[in-house]
């Protein structure tokens, strides 16, 4: 055990942080969530023992104040969609200025959220963690760029390690419909037909509730494990048309009033596309996810029976990318 006890979570109120947030709750940290709450909160409404900060990182002293007294910082901040200008301030400049923060804190351990998709495309057959980087967007160009940020700050006392997961999907309280498996699943329930942009373009898969517990993984392992390390947080890789046959599969046999779906391809213009490998992860930490794409297909359907995700063809609070663009990121 690693002894670490208070838990800063950015982003803690987003997609990820609201299946995160109660793990580590449930295994009795103390946990402090940073987030500019773009969606609100209501993802974590049931956890009223959870201390949530509203502020972004270009409020520098706000978060040199949430993390005093914290024994680590899980960083799962980022912006999809802003200015060049607003990629700098909020992930470049701001990583940098966290991580100083939680340093001069004294913060023992950093983790970092980063992206499998800083690999862009790559015929390679397996993009291990040496992979050279080739970002097509922003927001993957900065996520690649704080690595070496956080790896600068490597030492005995202040372990860092970052994870590069691939696309999450699944069920959260705090739901994105913009991401592969959950889109396609979306489409299946509540259009009967699923549209496929391209539909050869490679993508690695994770359930969010498997990086979740990665996440909290990173909590407890011994420094010289993962002190310095990067690692790929992948597990099933398929094709764009492969996860639509999936979605349908598992919607008709979940909720048979909705067969016979329909898939339906038309033109793309993202080209992303990579195998990831995480054979890394699985022989150095003996990590290998428990949930399958599958697992979050069921989720999901489950969850639209339940009447948990309303409107979710047309509601903003659903996509990040609409969201950000009505409202900005301030």
């Amino acid at each position: 055990m690693t002894n670490l006890k208070a838990i800063l979570v950015t982003g803690g109120a987003g997609y990820v942080g609201c299946v995160l947030v109660p793990k580590l709750l449930a295994a009795g940290y103390r946990v402090i969530v940073y987030d500019v709450l773009l969606f609100g909160s209501d993802g974590l409404s049931a956890y009223p023992n959870v201390r949530v900060i509203k502020g972004d990182l270009r409020d520098t002293a706000d978060f040199r104040a949430a993390v005093e007294g914290c024994d680590a910082v899980i960083h799962l901040v980022s912006i999809l969609v802003g200015s060049r200008r607003d990629f700098e301030q909020v992930m470049e400049q701001g990583t940098r200025s966290l991580v100083d923060a939680a340093k001069a804190a004294g913060v023992r351990r950093f983790i970092y959220a980063s992206t499998s998709s800083v690999y862009g495309v790559s015929d390679d057959p397996n993009v291990t963690e040496e992979h050279p980087l080739v970002p097509l967007t922003d927001y993957n160009k900065y996520k690649g760029l704080c690595e070496p940020i956080l790896l600068r700050y490597q030492s005995p006392e202040f372990t860092t390690v970052i994870l590069r997961p691939a696309t999450v999907c699944g069920y959260s309280p705090r739901m994105r419909f913009d991401l592969s498996v959950n889109i396609l699943t979306n489409h299946a329930v509540n259009r009967g037909v699923i549209t496929v942009f391209g539909g050869q373009q490679k993508r690695p898969n994770i359930h969010v509730e498997d990086i979740a517990e990665l996440y909290q993984l990173m909590l407890e392992l011994p420094d010289g494990l993962i002190g310095g390390e990067i690692f790929n947080a992948a597990y099933q890789n398929h094709t764009i048309s492969e996860l639509a046959e999936i979605a349908r599969r598992v919607v008709e046999q979940e909720m048979p009033e909705k067969a016979p779906i329909r898939i339906e391809t038309t033109p793309s213009n993202d080209p992303r596309s990579y195998h990831v490998s995480s054979r890394k992860i699985a022989e150095k930490l003996g990590y290998v996810p428990k949930r399958t794409i599958e697992d979050a297909v069921r989720d999901l359907c489950t969850a639209f029976k339940s009447g948990k995700l309303p409107n979710s063809l047309d509601n903003e609070q659903y996509f990040n990318v609409k969201t950000v663009r009505k409202v900005g990121l301030r």
